[in-house]
């Protein structure tokens, strides 16, 4: 007679570290693309099969068991092991044509990266692209996305990465605001024109501190988060706030605050998992936005 253990399905272990993940049935069932009373019934077959409770209920979802716990790191192994391989798979693929999945920060995604898209579906129309905009960590080994432009040097293991750019930042503002408010020409004057902030990040009030200049939260009358929102409202009037030139300088509603300023420049990172750098179709890709995106660095 078979035990648990020998009749044990991996898509049932794929499913509890799915739910351990987003913390709900519901969540793993998007994360997986199968509906929530499937991956139910693969957490209760895995249970039964290992004889042992994996969640708890809790009022912000399910929250693993100490089973669950001791589980999660051989799934997470299983998990890892298994999207090696297929990356390796894939890797070895020589079709140009097919997918290539693009994630990259919410300003990138929408003010940068379109045109340098259209070029490359131009250039190279039998591959598809899917752009992810997104401020947080996609995990390229599980293929939440195949190339990754970052503003920082990825880290994560088995990934290949380049430099290929250090964009250039400048203060902006509306040019209809600065009409009301009047054009600084020194820093006195600069601190006196409202300025648009982040509302629970401190990325710009470290950024100014590190420049001699403390302020706090309030200082900042309009305040979001969502990089995107925030130009808009730049754009609209709001104040002064800071964006990368090859955005700014493309949008006719603001001009250069005090361009003697010099801020940081933002270095920009291509990244993409090991096994897929002999894909044609991804090199093809990594290189037509390594050469786009390079054309855009610091003037």
């Amino acid at each position: 007679m078979e035990n648990g253990f020998e009749t044990l399905d991996w898509t049932f272990l794929q499913s509890f570290a799915a739910v351990v993940r987003e913390g709900s049935l519901s969540g793993a069932a998007r994360a997986l693309g199968l509906s929530q009373p499937t991956i139910g019934r693969h957490i209760k077959a895995l249970e039964q099969a290992l004889g042992v409770e994996l969640f708890l209920r809790a009022p912000r979802g399910l929250v693993p068991t100490e089973a669950g716990l001791e589980m999660l790191e051989h799934a997470r192994a299983m998990e890892a092991a298994a999207a090696r391989i297929r990356l390796a798979a894939e890797g070895r693929a020589g079709a140009l044509s097919g997918t290539v999945r693009i994630t990259a920060s919410v300003v990138v995604s929408h003010f940068i990266l379109p045109p340098v898209i259209a070029r490359i579906r131009q250039a190279l129309p039998e591959v598809q692209i899917e752009l992810v905009p997104s401020d947080t960590t996609e995990n390229l080994l599980f293929r939440e996305a195949d190339i990754a432009v970052r503003m920082y040097r990825p880290t994560q293991l088995d990934v290949i990465t380049r430099h290929v750019a250090d964009q250039q930042l400048a203060l902006y503002a509306a040019s209809a605001y600065l009409d009301r408010a009047g054009r600084p020409t020194d820093t006195d004057m600069l601190m006196k024109l409202d300025f648009v902030g982040f509302d629970r990040s401190d990325v710009i009030i470290r950024a100014m501190r590190d420049f001699g200049i403390h302020v706090r939260r309030e200082f900042f009358p309009v305040r979001c988060d969502d990089q995107a929102a925030y130009w808009q409202l730049v754009c609209a009037g709001c104040g002064v706030g800071a964006a990368q030139v090859a955005v700014g300088d493309a949008e006719p509603r603001v001009e250069r605050v005090l361009p003697s300023i010099e801020l940081p420049p933002l270095p920009v990172w291509l990244a993409a998992p090991e096994a897929l750098k002999t894909s044609p179709r991804i090199r093809r890709v990594w290189d037509m936005l390594a050469e786009a995106l390079g054309g855009m660095g610091a003037a």
